[in-house]
């Protein structure tokens, strides 16, 4: 489950990965352009520390490219060349924004929804003492493995698509959607403009 707050965010989302974003070598997209949300999904962190947020987005006529993001409270160590920005949160204070894909808690997250089929995260509103269902606006499904453990996670491969090693479990995060073919176990996901289900993600054990 996923608590959210009516929050401002100074920068936003948006912002930081209007900055980011054209930087990264699998962008396709003029840089300086206004970008757009196409769809968010989000995973628990078991600890409740960290926030998994995985968003698609992209100029208004260009592709799609989706970019999971790690909200903390504290800079996360030997993440550096990861960072997408920091914000203030006006409930939360600073927040220490990363690229997912250098996290381990996303890679957790990833590894257990492609192999365990957790899915996406419920994510509620607290008003007023009681808590609102946020309708999700993409849909997410794992076609289903054995589960695997992911307790050390290695090297970060960021190229067209991103790859995660870890000690059990290659995980590669497809960056443009519908741009790749995936082998293994899939995550595959939906969303206004794309109505039937592209490859997200996949995993295979090494």
């Amino acid at each position: 489950m996923a608590l959210l707050h009516r929050a401002t965010l100074r920068p936003s989302k948006l912002d930081l990965l209007a900055t980011w974003l054209p930087a990264r070598q699998w962008y396709r997209g003029p840089a300086g352009a206004d970008l757009v949300t196409r769809g968010a999904y989000r995973f628990d962190d078991p600890a409740g520390a960290v926030g998994i947020e995985t968003i698609l987005v992209g100029a208004a006529d260009g592709p799609v490219h989706q970019v999971p993001l790690t909200y903390r409270a504290a800079p996360l160590d030997g993440a550096d060349d990861w960072l997408v920005g920091t914000t203030e949160h006006s409930v939360l204070g600073p927040r220490w924004v990363y690229d997912g894909c250098a996290d381990p808690v996303y890679a957790a997250a990833l590894a257990d929804a492609i192999l365990a089929g957790t899915g996406q995260a419920d994510q509620y509103f607290e008003v007023d003492g009681r808590r609102e269902l946020r309708e999700p606006n993409m849909t997410i499904v794992a076609s289903g493995a054995a589960p695997l453990p992911v307790d050390a996670p290695g090297p970060v491969v960021d190229e067209e698509a991103t790859l995660i090693v870890t000690d059990s479990v290659e995980l590669v995060v497809v960056r443009r959607p519908g741009a790749a073919d995936a082998a293994g176990a899939v995550l595959s996901g939906s969303w206004n403009g794309q109505p039937t289900t592209v490859p997200l993600a996949y995993a295979r054990a090494r």
